[in-house]
């Protein structure tokens, strides 16, 4: 069925941080939205690109030689195999565009793991 997706709307059903919701697929991927507050891990995906888009707020990216700084109505994406770390000062929504098995924590396993995400 095809139908319209309102962002804001999918973005009220939820208030928890870093657990993303998926919200549509196309070719095999994942269209994902996510809050995000304070600091994620230290991770890469050793095989899958990585797309962050601003919905609202402002996230920085940590790289081990850098970071960068993200706002409202922009996006980075990360190249496979690039080690990075997503902070959070204040609330952050962001969609994602990653393929489907994706895991958020690439090649590390912790306590902010999501194996099966909800769709919503």
């Amino acid at each position: 069925m095809i139908e319209k997706i309102n962002i804001q709307e999918k973005l009220d059903l939820f208030s928890d941080f870093w657990n993303p919701r998926i919200i549509g697929e196309l070719n095999d991927q994942f269209v994902k939205l996510v809050k995000l507050k304070g600091e994620f891990v230290w991770h890469k995906h050793v095989n899958e690109d990585e797309m962050f888009f601003v919905v609202d707020g402002q996230l920085k990216i940590e790289f081990r030689d850098k970071t960068i700084s993200i706002g409202k109505n922009e996006f980075i994406i990360i190249p496979k195999g690039i080690e990075h770390k997503p902070i959070a000062d204040e609330e952050v929504s962001v969609m994602l565009f990653e393929p489907a098995a994706t895991l958020n924590t690439g090649n590390t396993q912790n306590d902010f793991t999501k194996i099966k995400l909800d769709h919503i």
